[in-house]
């Protein structure tokens, strides 16, 4: 079976949509602004027009990488945040499944983003893999043997709301403080900033000001990078992958601290399993859905 399939990405500024190749090739690919503030219904027509555009070429289920802990057996969300207001408890598998006249499968899109990699991006050759998305919030999943590993309630993996140092006065988007999600991610950066100047940016122009010489900025940037960075090494000691992979919007800012900080915190019988960037960009959670819908 050589057709091509389809994957979503649904999140909580923009929705996306791919017709993707059994190599994990984008083929084509739709986008448009996610309406979250009109509700769970308008958000999977949104999805449904994006993918309905793409499905003549197409056999199969479609898969879809969402915002929200996903429950495995349902399709549905168990829980999300306010980025998408009344998106838990939304059947988003059996919803879309009517609008599209297909199957659907479901995963959160950080677990799809990281079968992306695994299947054509850093993570490729390579049986277990970790991966962390670092954007407005901190995200984390674990690939075995190319399979999500779920976990108890769909969110094995979720890395950021593990203690962190000099996170103490620093606000986690699940509401409580002193989180790895607190310091390493946009959010974090913003808030950290806002603490050492009192000036309200987002954590993409700390990282811009940090770049271009802001000592203030880059402190903010080089301590999110190396709690990011001991905190991947000791999960390594954890979870004994093949390979770190860090993916979203932030990860270039802080990568290079978090790198350093890795390798000087990872254990030494762990010190062959590298960190790396990962390669999909933007397209990794639409590559991962489509795989997700093959298997």
């Amino acid at each position: 079976m050589t057709t091509p399939v389809v994957g979503i990405d649904i999140g909580g500024t923009k929705t996306a949509a791919a017709l993707v190749d059994r190599a994990g090739r984008v083929l084509e690919r739709r986008e448009a602004p996610t309406p979250a503030r009109s509700g769970p219904e308008a958000v999977l027509d949104a999805a449904a027009r994006l993918a309905a555009d793409l499905l003549g070429a197409t056999t199969g289920p479609v898969g879809v990488g969402t915002a929200g802990t996903v429950d495995p057996a349902t399709g549905g969300i168990r829980y999300a945040t306010d980025s998408l207001p009344g998106w838990t408890g939304t059947p988003v598998a059996d919803a879309l499944a009517a609008r599209l006249g297909r199957g659907v499968r479901v995963t959160n899109d950080v677990n799809a983003a990281a079968l992306g990699e695994c299947w054509a991006g850093a993570g490729q050759d390579r049986a277990d893999v970790l991966l962390v998305a670092v954007g407005t919030g901190l995200g984390g999943a674990i690939v075995r043997h190319g399979r999500v590993e779920a976990g108890a309630r769909g969110a094995a993996g979720e890395v950021g709301h593990l203690p962190a140092p000099g996170a103490e006065r620093l606000r986690c988007g699940c509401g409580r403080y002193g989180h790895l999600e607190a310091i390493a991610s946009g959010s974090g950066l913003a808030a950290a900033y806002l603490i050492e100047t009192g000036a309200h940016v987002t954590g993409r122009t700390v990282a811009q000001r940090a770049a271009a010489g802001d000592g203030v900025a880059q402190r903010v940037v080089e301590r999110a990078g190396a709690v990011l960075g001991a905190a991947l090494a000791g999960l390594v000691a954890l979870l004994d992958p093949d390979a770190v992979l860090v993916a979203g919007g932030a990860a270039g800012s802080l990568l290079p601290s978090a790198s350093a900080a890795y390798s000087a915190e990872v254990p030494a019988g762990w010190a062959a399993v590298p960190l790396l960037p990962a390669t999909l960009g933007a397209d990794a959670v639409v590559v991962g859905a489509a795989r997700l819908a093959i298997d």
